[in-house]
């Protein structure tokens, strides 16, 4: 496994010029991340240490599926900062699919940090793009790839999706 300092210096990137309750299309208590570490083009380092009242938490600790949302929060978080920075606006997206899902664990230890990498390998011009994402802590190592989709306009997909 590769070294945890390794793994947070090689993230690309700067701090955030917005805090992460900006970037997301979430409220407290669903925004589960803590923190954008660091931001690039295409790339995003969050962090979340978990807790015994984080949401999720049960006696084990955090349900490692749950990195799969810590994962797309992520994304989203990249997405919102794409947005702001040239002026527009946080849109809803949509999590399409989860390829090679690799999990060491199958639970998320408490009182540990969790640091949360996403990468963008792939946008179409269409909407749908591809990240490659990772959640690294001391013990754990959990790998994925999310197909994520962000129409143009969240609100006229979600009214044809109802018709």
């Amino acid at each position: 496994m590769e070294n945890l300092t390794a793994f947070i210096a090689n993230a690309q990137g700067e701090p955030s010029a917005w805090p992460l309750l900006e970037l997301v299309p979430h409220d407290k208590p669903m925004s589960l991340l803590d923190e954008v570490v660091r931001v690039a083009p295409g790339e995003l380092l969050a962090q979340v240490t978990l807790h015994r009242d984080s949401v999720f938490a049960e006696a084990e600790g955090v349900p490692a599926v749950i990195g799969i949302e810590y994962m797309a929060q992520a994304v989203a978080a990249c997405a919102g900062h794409a947005a702001l920075s040239v002026g527009g606006k946080v849109q809803l997206g949509f999590l399409v699919g989860t390829r090679r899902y690799r999990s060491n664990c199958a639970f998320f230890p408490l009182n540990e940090t969790l640091w949360v990498h996403v990468k963008e390998l792939v946008q179409g011009d269409n909407g749908l793009s591809v990240f490659e994402c990772r959640i690294r802590s001391e013990r754990v190592d959990i790998s994925a790839n999310l197909n994520v989709f962000q129409p143009e306009d969240p609100a006229q997909f979600l009214a044809q999706a109802d018709a």
